[in-house]
């Protein structure tokens, strides 16, 4: 598997809490980190439909700040559970990368929802799984797995920060700055970040896999176990 580096802002100040949290969850030995991993994707989905209704209600607000807390309270805590029981694998790895971009994707939908734009959510949606995607393959090809300054710590403490925000405006309803319009703005900065970061991370990441990544593959395609084999013969090869 690819070394994991952070360079993330945030990680230096909550890494040292995950050991008193993992102690404080008495987390059964038994219990499969996968399982974990499960509970916080679930626990995102709850954080989709608050961010569906974050505009609308006062509790939407807070059910976004619940979920994205909570799904990144499960990440932070499976990786150490899987160590300490001597449960890991590489299907562990993989269940955890994979439904991290889609947990976000859950949330970019419920945001468009919230702010009535189609667009913006099949925009947001498109830039979570590029730069997962540039993330996954960079990490192939130099054999390490590193997350940015600004990555998806920083952008979960940002989305709880809206959450609470978001339930706070819609309790008030000022008339000058409407839910909806503050929605909408955090929505298009958000959009504006992501996309930015993308391509900053791909000129980067070019750079970097010419740099440090092993040789180019010059190899051709092979085919897989039987696909060389003769097809069968009819009755009139016979």
């Amino acid at each position: 598997m690819p070394k994991r580096v952070s360079h993330s802002l945030l990680d230096p100040v909550l890494m040292p809490l995950v050991p008193p949290l993992y102690r404080l969850l008495h987390i059964p030995c038994r219990f499969p980190p996968e399982g974990i991993v499960l509970t916080g994707h679930l626990i995102a989905i709850v954080g989709a439909v608050g961010f569906a209704y974050c505009s609308a209600v006062w509790w939407g607000g807070l059910l976004v700040a619940l979920g994205v807390g909570g799904n990144h309270m499960c990440d932070m805590v499976d990786g150490t559970h899987a160590r300490t029981t001597n449960q890991c694998r590489n299907g562990g790895e993989l269940l955890d990368h994979f439904t991290d971009p889609l947990s976000f994707s859950y949330w970019i939908v419920g945001m468009a929802i919230a702010v009535d734009n189609l667009y913006m959510g099949l925009a947001g949606v498109i830039l979570i799984y590029a730069t997962a995607v540039l993330t996954s393959i960079r990490a192939k090809l130099v054999g390490r797995f590193t997350l940015a300054r600004f990555g998806p710590t920083e952008m979960k403490v940002i989305f709880v920060l809206f959450g609470l925000t978001m339930s706070i405006l819609t309790a008030l309803s000022p008339p000058s700055l409407p839910p909806v319009r503050a929605a909408l703005a955090f929505f298009w900065t958000m959009l504006a970040i992501g996309l930015v970061q993308l391509l900053v991370n791909l000129v980067r990441g070019i750079r970097e896999v010419n740099r440090e990544g092993e040789p180019p593959d010059t190899s051709g395609w092979q085919l897989g176990e039987g696909a060389t084999k003769s097809p069968p013969r009819g009755p009139e090869g016979l």
